[in-house]
């Protein structure tokens, strides 16, 4: 099958590219001019050089494909940039489901389980539930938008599948992006774990997902490819197992993490940059975000590995590929 991806060098995009070249299917990616670097070393693809910003110039360059695998995405957990955020993860989503209704492609829009509701009573939710609604941070906003770009354009004919990946962790993590997480239990321990919890899952996992998706999905539909539904608490004493440090003993209380984001939004408006501590981060943490991946599991097959071997396969490309020795390890 002939692939277009788009975030081939996050942290998604990057194992998705493998996968799909593991599998033999050719593979185009769209790329922004002197991007790359060793994300890319050694895999073979035939690139696209623009910027998402100017959907119209870059899909007049693409030669034929058969579907469209849309990774890419600005990741703001905060209020601010969210003027780029809609650049970025809205307006480029609903240029690419145009071109792809108007020539007949199939897409696949790698959305987030953070457009889905929070689960206050630790039941899992499912793709139909929307309510509680998280706090509406650059990210969330920017995300729901994109996916009701995708279900506008699904209701005048495109064969659209819109994909919600749970909190991944694992190889390639070139950014790094979750692998941050990991980097700061091993610099600076916190005795203290936010409140609330995630669906934890291999990124090898989701990227099997979504191949499954590209295949034999329905379209239209929604898929969660979520993983161990776990608690910041044990999932950070885990990580702190797998760097070699103390792992923290207790949840952080809801009070000291109010406090905390205000003291990073003000902090935030001296330096005028929002910093990676900051209220609606805070509040984000303190939320569980469970979910049942019983859909894709049933539809598409989907499987759920070790988070175990997740959190150890992450830590290992850390380590293999410098970063924590970059931050003093």
């Amino acid at each position: 099958m002939r692939v277009l991806l788009t975030g081939a060098t996050g942290f998604l995009g990057n194992n998705l590219l493998r996968q799909l070249l593991q599998s033999g299917h050719e593979v185009q990616i769209t790329l922004r001019p002197g991007a790359g670097g060793r994300a890319l070393d050694g895999l073979e693809y035939d690139p696209i050089y623009g910027d998402l910003s100017d959907v119209d110039r870059l899909v007049s360059e693409v030669s034929d494909f058969d579907v469209l695998i849309h990774s890419a995405a600005l990741i703001q957990i905060g209020w601010s940039r969210l003027d780029e955020s809609r650049r970025v993860n809205v307006q480029a989503t609903e240029k690419l489901a145009q071109f792809c209704r108007r020539t007949g492609r199939r897409m696949i829009h790698v959305s987030t389980v953070d457009t889905l509701a929070h689960a206050p009573d630790g039941q899992p939710r499912s793709e139909s539930d929307r309510d509680p609604n998280k706090p509406s941070i650059s990210y969330v906003v920017s995300k729901r938008e994109a996916e009701q770009k995708m279900e506008q354009q699904i209701a005048q004919g495109l064969d659209g599948i819109i994909i919600h990946p749970g909190f991944m962790l694992g190889p390639w993590d070139w950014k790094p992006s979750s692998g941050e997480m990991m980097l700061a239990i091993a610099n600076a321990p916190a005795p203290l774990a936010p409140a609330g919890g995630c669906s934890a899952v291999d990124v090898r996992d989701v990227a099997q997902g979504i191949l499954a998706a590209m295949e034999r999905g329905r379209g239209g539909e929604r898929y969660i490819l979520g993983g161990a539904n776990v608690s910041y608490l044990e999932l950070w004493q885990k990580m702190a197992s797998v760097v070699g440090k103390r792992g923290p003993k207790r949840k952080l209380p809801n009070w000291i993490a109010r406090t905390a984001g205000m003291f990073g939004d003000f902090a935030g408006k001296l330096m005028r940059k929002e910093p990676v501590v900051n209220s609606g981060a805070t509040a984000m943490g303190q939320l569980n975000h469970f979910y049942s991946s019983e859909k894709a599991a049933l539809e598409l097959g989907y499987r759920i590995g070790s988070l175990d071997e997740a959190v150890e396969a992450e830590w290992k490309f850390l380590t293999d590929y410098g970063y924590a020795k970059r931050r003093g390890k």
